[in-house]
C-alpha cells in the first residue's frame, strides 16, 4: 500500500440549488438549509453564485467588505473574502450591479476554480445558490455540482420555467438527475401534485425521472423572517417551515455518497477537501 505522506481527501457534498424563475424562495431555502445542516454537525459553505445580484448577505443582514468580484479579478484570495453567518456557516458573497459578472468567461471560471483548489477550510457541504433562469453561469455551477435541486412553486409560470431549466440542462449538458423541492404550498397534497405535473412532463418529453425531496409550506413565519432579515429556522424554530427544512436536511445528509458525473464536477468535489502533509 502506498504511503506518500499525504492525508486522504475527505468527501465534500456539493449541491446546486436552482430555479427556473426568480421569486420562488430559492435563496431563503439555501440559507435555512445551511443552518439546518450546521445544526446537524456539518460544516457548510454557501457560494452565492448569483454573481451580479447578491442575495444571501442581504437575507441574513450581513455586510461583507469584499465579494467574489475581488477574487475573480485576482485582487484577493478566496479565504480573505469569506464571511461568517449565523451558527458559523461560511458564505462566499456575490456582488450587486456588476453586469459583466453575470456571464463569466473561461478565464474567470478557471480563476475561480483555482481559488477553490487552494481553499483549505474544513467543509462538509458546499451549497451553490445559483442565479434564477437558464444562463451559462447557472449551467456551469449546476454541472459542477454532484446534486441539483430545482426549487419551484405552485405558480404555473414557476413550473413552466422549472421544466425549461431541466430541459436545457438535459439537452445541452446531458444532466439526467434532478431533485425537486416545492416551496410555498398549502399542503402536502398540493406539493405532490406540482411534482407530479413536472415529473410527468420530464418523463414524457425528456425520458428522465425526477426525484421528489419534499416541500416547504406557505408560512407567515417565512415572510416575517425575510422582512426582519433573519433565517426562519432561527426566528421561528417551531414553525412548520422550520420542521420541513430540517426534514430536507436529514433527507439530503442521509444519502450515500453520490456518483461523480464528470471532469468539472470531479474537480469541485475534491478541491475543497483538507489535504496536508504529515509532520
Amino acid at each position: 500500500m502506498l504511503n506518500d505522506g499525504r492525508a486522504k481527501k475527505k468527501h465534500i457534498m456539493t449541491i446546486a440549488v436552482a430555479s427556473g424563475k426568480g421569486g420562488v424562495g430559492k435563496t431563503n431555502v439555501v440559507a435555512n438549509l445551511a443552518i439546518a445542516m450546521k445544526k446537524m454537525g456539518k460544516n457548510v459553505l454557501i457560494l452565492d453564485a448569483d454573481l451580479g445580484l447578491s442575495n444571501i448577505d442581504v437575507l441574513l443582514q450581513l455586510a461583507p467588505e469584499y465579494n467574489i468580484q475581488n477574487v475573480i479579478s485576482g485582487e484577493m484570495p478566496l479565504k480573505d473574502i469569506i464571511v461568517t453567518g449565523p451558527h458559523g456557516i461560511l458564505i462566499l458573497p456575490a456582488t450587486s450591479g456588476v453586469q459583466e459578472l453575470t456571464v463569466l468567461d473561461e478565464f474567470q471560471r478557471l480563476r475561480l476554480l483555482e481559488e477553490f483548489e487552494s481553499f483549505d477550510e474544513d467543509i462538509d457541504v458546499l451549497l451553490i445558490d445559483t442565479a434564477a433562469g437558464i444562463s451559462d453561469n447557472v449551467a456551469f455551477f449546476c454541472i459542477a455540482a454532484q446534486e441539483i435541486i430545482i426549487v419551484t412553486s405552485p405558480e404555473p409560470t414557476a413550473m413552466t420555467d422549472a421544466y425549461a431549466l431541466i430541459k436545457v440542462l438535459y439537452t445541452r449538458y446531458q444532466e439526467k438527475a434532478f431533485s425537486v423541492l416545492v416551496n410555498s404550498v398549502k399542503s402536502a397534497s398540493e406539493a405532490k401534485e406540482v411534482f407530479k405535473r413536472l415529473s410527468t412532463a420530464a418523463d414524457k418529453f425528456l425520458n428522465i425521472s425526477l426525484n421528489y425531496v419534499g416541500f416547504i409550506p406557505f408560512d407567515e413565519a417565512v415572510r416575517m423572517s425575510v422582512r426582519n432579515q433573519r433565517a426562519f429556522i432561527d426566528a421561528y424554530p417551531n414553525s412548520n417551515a422550520t420542521k420541513k427544512i430540517m426534514d430536507l436536511a436529514v433527507t439530503i445528509l442521509s444519502r450515500t455518497e453520490p456518483v461523480v458525473k464528470g471532469t468539472i464536477q470531479f474537480f469541485f468535489s475534491n478541491l475543497l477537501s483538507t489535504s496536508s502533509s504529515e509532520g
